[in-house]
């Protein structure tokens, strides 16, 4: 069977996995949070995904749009600007079938929820229900198919290649920026909307150490979300790049090895700092290895693949204790780092590694080489950071401000689990207080 005859067959199957993703997401979020608050935990996360799924297919697969689909556009200095999709809502009229537009869509049907699912770790212990419902349906309505129309659907950020001749345009194969720092961007701002959690910095410590009160549900979620990862990547890289399906072995190695290397620096670091190695931070050194390789897998060798590692494990491991120690940003998770940190680090790769990708003439040519390429990633990295932050952050803020998103103080002291269902996780053992 022909490579092109084989795709779509492989790439459907390679969607089903992604949401083993959402589920090692869910049980690490979990983990990271309090006893008291652990069926609350994964069942906000399941419920952020399905009401992501939802609100993506009715309303924001509208706005994400496809390569090539209708879209909203204006001419300006002599350029036309593709900003926003215009595809029917509630995939009206749209075939459903194995077109590579078709799959985009279904891929992303699963990838916003994993997207939702990250702020719920930064919230944790503290974030009310109906608040994270409200902010998963402004993420899937519309801050992620903003970004992804610009990046997926033929927007601005994919023209930088052909109308300014900035390489390839801004290139994001797995989602590193369209899925993981949107959501390690609407973690931050979650962070600094809710506050710390009680506790987390009394005056006459500094910073007291709350640890997540199952490290085997965090480890055991790495260990199940790495099949969904690879086949995020490889799935992505198929249907937003081109990449053959003969690649996807390249693709699969690199991401094992980038969550490897990444994963084995954060020990290394940790058992010099602390004489013994951290579980919680070595497990955000292998997420974040996860996350910088949806960059740049079906892009470079897998000895970069390893540079990439390890450059994502001390930037997530050095990141984790400047916000928590030096910025007071309570972070339980440590899912900015992860997510947001590690995800532009991967992005900007892109641009300071040479390609494998042009050797099998998946990028078109005519570009301005790499250093063009460069400029194009350091684009949609400005854009991240300096348009969709504030963005989310306004959002954010005006939801608190119309209905306060942290749960009162009897309701922490309580536990997430009685305030918010009623009941425990634990029902057969003594989960303690705050007292």
């Amino acid at each position: 069977m022909s490579d092109n005859g084989a795709m779509f067959p492989i790439c459907e199957i390679l969607i089903l996995l992604v949401p083993m993703a959402a589920v090692g997401m869910a049980l690490i979020n979990t983990g990271f949070g309090r006893a008291r608050g652990a069926a609350f935990a994964i069942f906000s996360s399941l419920s952020a995904m399905a009401l992501a799924a939802i609100v993506y297919s009715l309303v924001g697969c509208s706005f994400g749009g496809s390569k090539g689909g209708p879209a909203y556009s204006f001419f300006l200095a002599g350029t036309t600007w593709n900003w926003l999709g215009n595809d029917p809502f509630a995939l009206r009229g749209l075939p459903f079938n194995n077109s590579p537009a078709m799959l985009a869509r279904v891929l992303q049907v699963f990838s916003v929820g994993i997207a939702a699912l990250i702020p719920i770790s930064t919230g944790a212990d503290r974030w009310k229900m109906r608040s994270i419902f409200v902010s998963t349906v402004i993420l899937a309505g519309w801050s992620y198919p903003l970004f992804a129309h610009w990046v997926w659907g033929g927007g601005w950020l994919a023209q930088l290649g052909s109308n300014f001749h900035l390489g390839h345009g801004f290139l994001d194969a797995g989602g590193a920026g369209t899925i993981q720092v949107m959501g390690g961007l609407s973690a931050l701002a979650i962070a600094w909307i809710l506050g710390p959690r009680r506790g987390k910095y009394p005056a006459e410590v500094g910073t007291a150490a709350i640890p997540g009160h199952n490290m085997v549900y965090v480890l055991i979620g790495c260990a199940i979300l790495m099949p969904g990862w690879i086949a995020l990547n490889s799935a992505g890289a198929m249907l937003f790049i081109g990449t053959p399906a003969s690649l996807i072995p390249l693709i699969a190695v690199n991401t094992v090895l980038s969550a490897s290397v990444s994963c084995g620096v954060a020990v290394a670091v940790t058992r010099i700092r602390f004489g013994k190695p951290d579980p919680s931070i070595c497990a955000n050194g292998w997420l974040g290895g996860l996350v910088a390789s949806s960059a740049v897998s079906c892009f470079v060798t897998p000895t970069v693949a390893i540079l990439i590692g390890g450059v994502a494990g001390i930037l997530v491991t050095a990141s984790v204790e400047v916000l928590e120690v030096h910025l007071a940003i309570d972070d339980p998770g440590g899912a900015i780092s992860v997510h947001a940190v590690a995800g532009i680090w991967g992005l900007f790769a892109v641009g300071i590694f040479p390609h494998v990708a042009d050797s099998f003439g998946i990028l078109q040519a005519g570009a301005a080489g790499n250093s063009g390429q460069s400029l194009a990633q350091v684009v949609g990295i400005a854009t991240l950071i300096g348009l969709m932050l504030p963005m989310v952050y306004g959002f954010s803020w005006l939801l608190h401000r119309i209905d306060r998103q942290r749960v009162d103080d009897r309701g922490e002291r309580q536990g997430m689990d009685l305030h918010e269902l009623g009941g425990g996780a634990y029902p057969e053992f003594v989960i303690r207080g705050e007292e």
